[in-house]
């Protein structure tokens, strides 16, 4: 991920080239307040932020930058990595691979006022609007891309209107497939309607709704399953918002021959309030929000197909200053009616939290309905809020379990972010998309402070990677890195895993692979990433980019680590190995071969601490023996302690050889464990004539340790007397002894156990 830098000399060069609204926050219109440009002027450059903000349980949040709210993000169904998303005034975002964004400011060559809506047809034609005029609102205007939002044509006018526009493309293959249509709300009350047949490169109007007094006219498309048909993208469906801000009513139309003419199909009062009514407006801690209905259409193949779908927040119980909920009803008939309002919020007490600004979107590929929405669940006082998210895989009758979808909370109310009114402007809208039952999910996020622009997938898996950093040695060495999804949000596809390593170093190459494979089905698991070093690598600091992807491509993770290659160590470790006694950390090391080896520094860290070096013991220089070494670290405290060994050469420098993980604890009962090896003795290639006793005591007492032999004959006594609570470890040598079952017994208090071991002579 990249990071960007956004400065406001775009914002102050709309000032200078007509971008000035009427200062008057009128709550029937909505635009851009003349105090956040303002204050753009005034605050300057947004300081620089990382691009991917990852919790503490590695799910991922992608801030793209800081840009002007009211978001609005499309998907191209032939690509499914490519995005591509529109902030206000013109700030736009573009993705090839679904996790690097390239910013960009297309030109339209007019002066733009915001509310951009975006839209792929089906042959992966990019449009994009924002509304437009000289000095006044006067139209919306399209451009249109072939490459992702690389290059642009002219913009030509898509709709005439005052206020608040929006833009569906049919993503059919039906009989009008690829056209795209256009809303906006006109002055004098009523609401434009226009398509394009040709691409976007001209619009004509075909319609006049005069039920559109209120911001909020949208537009969908589905096909049209009545009376026996089932023609792809045979209902354009437009819905407009009338009459009071706290009591809106939705009047629903539908053309069935490609938006040329509509009938209106039914008038319905769903919404109330949301939240409180502050200066004519509705607002939630001081937002400003809207009753709007969204609206989406089930083009799948599935048993919901040709369903229409609103969402809309409205407070419960119905009324000024209560909190409201979000609500999702549907419609087989072409909006003629609609089903009971179903709760799409799952809190058990949804009447002491808020939940609005939802937006809604139909999976082409499964029918899958995802809404999302802010929420102040997780908030005592309310006055701060996460992004949730769930869908209904049965056609909005009920919901999978809501989803937290932010990695932070962010306070309502943004006093820093400089929206301006009163309510304060932070946005009307923002969206979701989906495919391949993944949904995409792009907010304004002010976690900050500021207008962040935020995009994050459901449902998702969380990833991460350790540990952070490594040293391999060159000439066939290895490592391995552990790649872990220790928590998923919903999701049930496989994740596949890839990894490659920069720079190519000069000489040698690296092997890589994940072991047992690079595919994961079911969660939480983790798959190791094994590196081995083939030849003479060159010496020096590499990064290893590990990414995680969904089958169909989203969602896409990335994390990297680092890998530092160092040298062949004058020194072959056979084994380095820890036994802990009481409160002491018996160290052992055995080397196979040395050269040079001027002894050996020994470091220890406290879990979360830093290492430092508690003894050094000299080596022998020069060898080509197996050569035993013992370090005993005494008197800890019960906790997590890691131990690194260095090796120095005669010149004084040092090799890092291997770091051990070593837990001193406080045993929590009396126990004996089976002694091993067992048998021992003469077994198989071995003549090893001792064998390892483990027991644990839990408090300073009395302890007796004996071997019987079979006979119940005493013929070791291996501890009798006062001893400290602590894990011991002891070897008992049978050299004394013939072939034989043997039994050892540990008795300590009211504690009584026995064990038995064979001995092979």
């Amino acid at each position: 991920m990249k990071k960007f830098y956004f400065p406001s000399v775009f914002f102050l060069s709309l000032i200078f080239s007509g971008f000035l609204l009427p200062q008057i926050d009128n709550p029937l219109y909505d635009h851009v307040p003349i105090d956040y440009i303002r204050y753009i002027e005034i605050k300057g450059d947004e300081p620089v932020i990382e691009s991917v903000v990852t919790d503490s349980l590695g799910f991922d949040n992608f801030n793209l930058g800081v840009a002007f709210a009211e978001p609005h993000m499309s998907q191209n169904l032939n690509s499914p990595l490519q995005y591509f998303n529109a902030f206000n005034t013109n700030t736009a975002y573009r993705t090839y691979d679904g996790l690097n964004w390239i910013t960009s400011t297309p030109s339209f060559g007019a002066t733009l006022y915001g509310d951009p809506v975006t839209a792929y047809d089906s042959l992966g034609n990019l449009y994009y609007q924002n509304m437009s005029g000289s000095g006044t609102i006067q139209n919306a205007r399209v451009i249109r891309s072939t490459d992702n939002g690389q290059t642009w044509t002219a913009s030509v006018i898509g709709v005439n209107g005052i206020d608040k526009n929006w833009m569906a493309a049919d993503q059919t293959n039906g009989p009008y497939k690829n056209y795209i249509y256009c809303t906006m709300t006109g002055s004098g009350g009523v609401g434009n309607f226009s398509r394009s047949t040709d691409f976007g490169a001209t619009f004509q109007q075909t319609a006049t709704f005069n039920t559109q007094t209120l911001p909020g006219m949208m537009v969908a498309v589905g096909p049209n399953v009545l009376g026996g048909n089932d023609i792809p993208g045979g209902c354009v469906y437009v819905v407009t918002n009338s009459g009071s801000a706290f009591a809106s009513t939705y009047t629903f139309y539908v053309s069935t021959n490609g938006g040329q003419t509509f009938t209106l199909k039914s008038a319905q009062n769903f919404a109330n309030y949301v939240g409180t009514n502050v200066s004519g407006r509705n607002s939630v801690q001081n937002m400003r929000t809207r009753p709007y209905p969204f609206i989406a259409a089930d083009n799948s193949y599935g048993p919901y197909r040709g369903r229409l779908y609103l969402v809309y927040a409205s407070n419960t119980p119905a009324g000024d200053g209560n909190k409201p909920d979000i609500f999702l009803r549907y419609s087989d008939d072409q909006g003629a009616t609609w089903s009971s309002a179903k709760v799409v919020n799952d809190d058990p007490n949804t009447t002491a939290n808020h939940q609005w600004h939802p937006a809604l979107w139909v999976d082409k590929t499964s029918g899958r309905v995802f809404i999302k929405w802010m929420d102040t669940r997780d908030t005592p006082t309310s006055d701060s809020a996460h992004i949730y998210a769930t869908y209904s895989s049965d056609g909005g009758n009920t919901f999978a379990p809501n989803q937290r979808i932010t990695t932070a909370k962010m306070r309502i109310n943004c006093t820093t972010c400089g929206g301006g009114g009163t309510p304060r402007y932070q946005g009307d809208y923002d969206a979701i998309v989906a495919h391949n039952n993944i949904s995409n999910i792009v907010w304004t996020d002010f976690r900050a402070g500021n207008f962040g622009s935020y995009t994050a997938y459901f449902p998702d898996y969380a990833l991460r990677v350790s540990p952070q950093s490594q040293v391999i040695e060159n000439n066939n060495d290895t490592i391995f890195y552990k790649v872990e999804v220790p928590a998923v949000k919903l999701y049930d596809q496989s994740i596949t895993f890839s990894a490659s390593i920069s720079p190519t170093p000069a000489q040698g190459s690296f092997q890589i692979n994940f072991l047992p494979s690079n595919v994961l089905t079911t969660y939480p698991d983790s798959v190791k990433l094994r590196i081995i070093t083939q030849g003479l690598v060159s010496v020096g600091n590499y990064t290893i980019t590990i990414t995680a992807n969904g089958p169909f491509g989203p969602p896409i993770h990335r994390r990297t680590v680092q890998m530092t290659v160092d040298n062949v160590i004058p020194v072959e470790l056979v084994s380095f190995d820890a036994i802990v006694e009481k409160n002491d950390v018996m160290l052992n090391w055995v080397t196979a071969t040395e050269l040079n080896n001027l002894g050996f520094d020994i470091e220890r860290k406290i879990d979360g601490g830093e290492f430092e070096s508690i003894g050094f013991l000299r080596a022998k220089g020069t060898s080509s023996e197996l050569t035993n070494y013992k370090f005993i670290d005494r008197g800890l405290n019960a906790g997590k302690y890691f131990y690194r060994l260095k090796q120095k050469d005669f010149d004084g420098t040092f090799d890092y050889l291997k770091q051990i993980e070593v837990n001193v604890t406080t045993p929590m009962e009396y126990a004996l464990e089976q002694n091993y090896p067992n048998p021992f003795g003469k077994v198989m290639y071995s003549n090893n004539p001792t064998t390892t006793i483990k027991y644990s005591i839990k408090e300073k007492n009395h302890v007796s340790l004996k071997v019987y032999d079979i006979l119940g004959n005493l013929v070791a006594n291996l501890v009798d007397g006062v001893i400290d609570a602590g894990n011991y470890e002891l070897k008992f040598d049978g050299s004394n002894l013939s072939s034989g079952v043997y039994y050892y017994s540990l008795t300590v208090d009211n504690f009584s156990s026995t064990k038995k071991f064979v001995l092979v002579k």
